[in-house]
């Protein structure tokens, strides 16, 4: 008889190589699991980042209430990409009035494989301050 058509002697040496094709087979899910949170965790860090600029900016605006003031409040208070961060105000701009301002982020989505799997989504927080 040939001999690799002959069963092995040891059951367990049949069983060998199934750790690593299991392990071949589950990895790339794994991967994609812990990319996918990573990309998460980026989106609540910039969240919270938007929020922060937000309390900055409204400050800004209770005492000189320009969105210019807001504005630069906002990107001076964190290390958010000035170039996708917005920020407006409306709303009285007199002593005693209340003024709101908002502001807008659209997080860059930049880890791979998952990042092209989350839409494009802007973070926006809004507060409303009475002018000084």
């Amino acid at each position: 008889m040939i001999d690799w058509l002959r069963p092995p002697a040891d059951p367990q040496r049949r069983e060998r190589g199934q750790a690593a094709v299991e392990t071949a087979l589950v990895l790339p899910l794994i991967m994609a699991v812990v990319l996918a949170l990573v990309q998460v965790g980026l989106l609540v860090r910039d969240h919270i980042l938007v929020v922060h600029a937000a309390r900055e900016a409204v400050r800004a605006a209770a005492v000189a209430p320009t969105t210019e003031a807001a504005a630069a409040a906002a990107i001076s208070a964190t290390q958010l990409d000035p170039s996708r961060l917005e920020v407006d105000t409306e709303g009285s701009r007199t002593t005693g009035g209340l003024l709101r301002v908002t502001v807008r982020y659209r997080p860059k989505l930049s880890v791979p494989i998952v990042g092209r799997l989350f839409p494009a989504a802007t973070i926006q927080e809004s507060l409303t301050v009475r002018v000084e």
